[in-house]
């Protein structure tokens, strides 16, 4: 299947697009809104309800006006490259869980995005509310997965550390 003709089939079945479906691919967060599908054995992620998605949209757009310095970009809503993506909606997740509960802060995976996302409208009184100054430090200090060379490098160090000297 070429790709526009991927595209033209995903746009017709995905009438609701899941705002974090690159998280929910990746492994990295769950939702109980989310609902996967497949096209052409590729995966792909649709919102159950219109609400859940406009709030999602809602705190994605909040956070990425909060977090332009962070990402190093002017603003503007032109779409962000895969890795700065991921670190807003990774990072910002992250944020949000360990500003609700920072015993729980080391455990980077999300279980329920939109359960997160109601908890923290709850406490904090609504979006705009929420302390986006802690956050944006979650999104900040994400690091997605290292590229093969870092990783190749990463494990040669390691290597040569346990050799005996």
């Amino acid at each position: 299947m070429d790709q526009d003709a991927f595209r033209d089939t995903y746009n017709a079945v995905n009438e609701r697009r899941c705002p974090y479906e690159k998280s929910i691919l990746t492994g990295n967060c769950a939702c109980s809104r989310a609902k996967r599908f497949c096209i052409a054995e590729r995966e792909g992620v649709c919102c159950d309800a219109d609400d859940a998605q406009a709030r999602c949209l809602a705190y994605l757009e909040q956070l990425r006006a909060q977090a332009r310095f962070a990402l190093k970009t002017t603003g503007g809503h032109a779409a962000l490259p895969h890795a700065k993506a991921m670190r807003i909606q990774v990072g910002g997740l992250r944020g949000v869980q360990a500003t609700l509960e920072p015993e729980g802060a080391n455990d980077p995976h999300i279980d329920d995005i939109d359960g997160l996302l109601h908890t923290a409208i709850a406490r904090f009184g609504g979006l705009a509310e929420l302390p986006y100054q802690r956050i944006i430090q979650a999104v900040a200090a994400y690091k997605g997965r290292q590229s093969f060379r870092a990783r190749r490098l990463a494990r040669r160090q390691r290597r040569d550390d346990d050799e005996p000297g």
